[in-house]
């Protein structure tokens, strides 16, 4: 890499500092979609309880009891919160996607159309 010109060196520093962002933002959207297909079937499951049903809410370590209604406003509001995170993340990673496939198509520019550079599926 010291055989490079400095620009085509801090291209590929950016480079490969993009990809591990979208790493990292894949991993985040993978824990918050395990979160919202959770949450999801807990209200489903909420659906086919009578609404005098024995609840309980997990609270830390402490299982408490709660209202069915309660339990179930708290689970819509978190999947609200939740779809509104994979939306926010979808745009992050979207975003740092095109710029990894910009900066890709310079550096293959700069070294003239060799495929030295990272790629990103």
């Amino acid at each position: 890499m010291s055989e490079l010109p400095p620009k085509v060196q801090e291209r590929l520093v950016r480079l490969q500092q993009l990809q591990r962002n979208i790493q990292a933002v894949l991993a985040q959207k993978q824990q918050v979609e395990l979160e919202l297909t959770e949450t999801e079937q807990a209200l489903e499951e909420l659906g086919t309880l009578a609404e005098n049903a024995v609840i309980y809410k997990s609270i830390g370590s402490l299982l408490v009891r709660s209202k069915k209604g309660k339990v179930e406003a708290d689970l819509k509001e978190r999947k609200e919160l939740l779809d509104t995170r994979v939306q926010v993340l979808n745009k992050q990673e979207e975003r740092q996607r095109s710029q990894f496939n910009e900066l890709q198509a310079k550096l293959k520019r700069d070294l003239g159309g060799q495929s030295s550079s990272p790629t990103m599926t």
